[in-house]
């Protein structure tokens, strides 16, 4: 009673970084409240705070930064003056781009943005006068004394201006804002109707985004002449004719096809609606969503970071299409569908690993429209994505993670598409030439003068390759999962037994001197201490070449003391360290849950709930590392419930340490599979016992049927570790067993070009 007591009280006053107004009691039990879209706004979250729908196209915020590393989003909580608010923005990626088509309410005419500290249209503000929650965000602006309210639907969105007098009511819209421009125009259409289009290059090399606007008083415009003598408007100032001085609403619409989709985008979902009815909705949506996970806890903190993550895992994917069923491919023509809802900006090289194995749990339907797209993109480009952005293929990060999103969804029974054709596109992306994969198919690794980030991509694919051995194997393709299922076993090429990493090969040696803290070109954004340990397909076969279970268990040990700096080139992305554990960067994230594969539960139980509660906060830098468009949240989800895919294709579930007192998942399928943590508290982080639907369940992991089957799992809690897990056989297994290959050689020592002596080993 006394936690409830102080709940209530820390909901009626809570302030502390969100600055928003919550319910005055419990007893609402409004789950939107609990989210605070600041929380990874500060330190390299790279999250922003404005409005936005659940993988909605519009993300309606604020911009306090044009350019650097801790600007990718657009805002940072550092920062002093917000530049306008624009239409959209990426969650969490460690790359800029988006912040198109900027408005920003001001009290004189100025084109200049003030970026160098000279008079111009910026505004001062404070975190004080400013408030978000999801689909609402609001500001007031400190030098110009104008208070600012923006709502969203899927694809449109209103801003909300007061001025503090009639006089001087003026907006800025400038197409010019942060990224290089390659084509834009304003057209005015009325003295309440604009419309245009920007074309911009900058992560995405040839964006391209059509708007409508509509305002609810009449204007005046002034043109900036063009800087480079093109007759095109790319900045204007909006002068309105206000004398009650009303609230200023401005409607807009977006589109990827062009400006009537915008305005039929607006048309159909704001229309004649008003800033308070959309701003309704949009909490009712949000509400919806976040009831797909109901938790029970004590503690204020707890709740807001679980539901902040909840929020962030359903800001991305972002939809990109009309109302109409139009949008623009990846061959950049117009397309039309209406038998799924076509999405762009998936992250999967992060995203594959949690966020997607929670979407098959509670958006099915959304993982269907997510595979059709990777196969319309496939269709429209001639390859499935692996970081695609507006209908661009952005070039970035490694692997073909597109696939094991696809042989995951099949194998927990998520089929609405065509099976056939998305088993043809995930072979078509491990068949290609490009990004050492033609040095991988004929060695059985990438050495490292073929290709950079080697060590990483051989590990990435051989995972990917085994999930498509998975499926083959579902399928009763044959040929496919014996070809796959050796690729998969490629991991055995680039481990080093001498040092039990995982090391670059040059020339068939080891690339020398070692160093497993050093940062370099055979890691991707990471070293060979967070790499070395990513074979979740055939664990078992890893442990094998480290000489068996307490070799493992050693390794994990030692990395998790390990001194904490690394050594070798600068790699931001590498943060919130435990040893050399990185759980700021994706590469790290299943590796707290491998005790669970050496019968050593309770350190898995100790670490989970140490990054649980040590490395999320309810506050702006309160994510250790890119929020990485939902990834980082989808891993606290998971882990706070007490389980997470190490291994997506498996439809396995390691089980770590839960978090919270009670969670009960609302299936798509109408039923609930309820978590139960007896005894849970700080102190209290031990598996006792585990019950299954009342019966003792002695093994470590969970399996996906049970899940989606419905029912209860109970968790007993301890403040000591138990020998629950510890005996052999109830452990968690991956393992390759069939189609075995005999790792390639590699020169021990002596000479390369066996001129005089030289020793070969395997």
């Amino acid at each position: 009673m006394k936690n409830f007591i102080l709940l209530i009280i820390s909901l009626l006053f809570f302030s502390c970084t969100r600055e928003s107004k919550t319910p005055s009691t419990l007893s609402e039990k409004k789950l939107i409240n609990y989210v605070n879209p600041f929380i990874g706004t500060g330190g390299h979250g790279h999250t922003y705070p404005g409005a936005t729908m659940p993988f909605g196209m519009m993300q309606l915020s604020p911009d306090t930064r044009l350019e650097g590393w801790d600007g990718c989003s657009g805002y940072h909580y550092s920062d002093a003056y917000i530049y306008g608010f624009s239409h959209t923005h990426l969650s969490g990626t460690g790359v800029s781009d988006y912040g198109d088509i900027l408005l920003m309410p001001t009290n004189a005419i100025n084109f200049h943005n003030g970026a160098d500290g000279k008079k111009g249209y910026r505004a001062h503000f404070s975190h004080k006068n400013e408030e978000a929650s999801p689909g609402y965000y609001h500001v007031k602006l400190d030098s110009t004394d104008i208070d600012v309210g923006l709502t969203v639907s899927k694809r449109s969105g209103i801003h909300k201006y007061q001025f503090p007098t009639s006089n001087n009511q003026i907006v800025i819209l400038d197409l010019e804002h942060r990224d290089k421009v390659l084509d834009a125009t304003i057209e005015k259409i009325s003295n309440t109707q604009l419309q245009g289009y920007r074309f911009s290059d900058a992560w995405a090399k040839d964006q391209r985004l059509y708007f409508y606007i509509k305002t609810s008083h009449a204007f005046s415009d002034s043109i900036q002449p063009s800087q480079d003598g093109s007759p095109k408007k790319r900045k204007t100032a909006l002068t309105f004719v206000n004398p009650k001085n009303e609230p200023i609403i401005i409607n807009i619409g977006i589109s990827p096809v062009d400006e009537a989709g915008a305005r039929q985008n607006l048309e159909a979902e704001i229309g004649s609606l008003s800033f308070e009815d959309i701003k309704t909705k949009a909490e009712a949506t949000w509400e919806k969503q976040l009831t797909k996970i109901v938790i029970e806890s004590s503690s204020q903190d707890n709740l807001t970071n679980f539901y902040t993550a909840m929020y962030h895992t359903m800001i991305a994917p972002n939809l990109y299409q009309d109302v109409d069923g139009r949008y623009r491919g990846m061959d950049l023509k117009i397309h039309q569908t209406n038998e799924f809802d076509y999405y762009t900006v998936f992250s999967l090289w992060d995203t594959y690993r949690a966020t997607h194995p929670l979407y098959t749990i509670i958006e099915q339907d959304k993982t269907n429209d997510f595979i059709n797209t990777f196969l319309a993109k496939y269709e429209e480009g001639g390859i499935m994505p692996i970081w695609d952005l507006s209908a661009n293929y952005t070039d970035c990060m490694i692997g073909y993670h597109a696939v094991p999103v696809i042989a995951d969804a099949f194998l927990k029974g998520i089929r609405g598409y065509d099976t056939e054709k998305a088993f043809e596109a995930m072979k078509h992306s491990a068949l290609q030439d490009k990004l050492g994969l033609k040095s991988y198919k004929e060695f059985g690794f990438i050495p490292m003068e073929e290709e950079s980030e080697s060590v990483s991509k051989t590990l990435e694919y051989a995972y990917d390759d085994w999930t498509i051995a998975q499926m083959a194997k579902a399928m009763g393709k044959d040929i496919d999962y014996r070809l796959f299922s050796k690729r998969a076993q490629y991991y055995k090429n680039i481990f080093d037994p001498e040092t039990n990493f995982m090391r670059g090969r040059f020339r068939n040696t080891w690339f020398s001197p070692f160093d497993p803290y050093e940062v370099n070109f055979n890691y991707t954004e990471a070293n060979a201490w967070q790499y070395s340990l990513y074979v979740p397909q055939d664990i078992s076969g890893l442990m094998n070449l480290m000489g068996g279970k307490k070799k493992l268990e050693n390794h994990l040990d030692t990395m998790f003391s390990a001194q904490l700096q690394t050594s070798g080139r600068e790699q931001p992305d590498i943060t919130g360290l435990i040893g050399q554990y990185a759980h700021g960067n994706e590469p790290s994230h299943h590796m707290a849950y491998l005790y669970n594969f050496v019968n050593q539960p309770a350190k898995t139980q100790e670490k989970v709930n140490q990054i649980l509660t040590e490395l999320y906060k309810n506050e702006p830098d309160g994510v250790s590392g890119n929020e990485d468009c939902g990834q980082m949240s989808a891993w606290y989800v998971l882990s706070s419930m007490g389980f997470y895919p190490v291994t997506p294709g498996s439809n396995d579930y390691i089980i770590g340490s839960p978090l919270f007192k009670k969670a009960t998942i609302n299936l798509e399928n109408g039923k609930k599979f309820i978590i139960q943590a007896e005894n849970v508290s700080a102190t209290h982080i031990y598996i006792n016992k585990v019950l299954l639907n009342n019966l003792e369940l002695n093994r470590t992991y969970l399996k996906h049927d049970e899940i989606m089957a419905g029912g209860t799992l109970t968790f007993e809690m301890s403040s000591s570790p138990s020998k629950w897990g510890t005996i052999e056989g109830q452990e968690p297994r991956t393992e390759i067993k069939e189609h075995l290959i005999t790792p390639a050689p590699y020169i021990n020592e002596g000479d390369i070009a066996f001129k005089n002596e030289t020793t070969v080993c395997h």
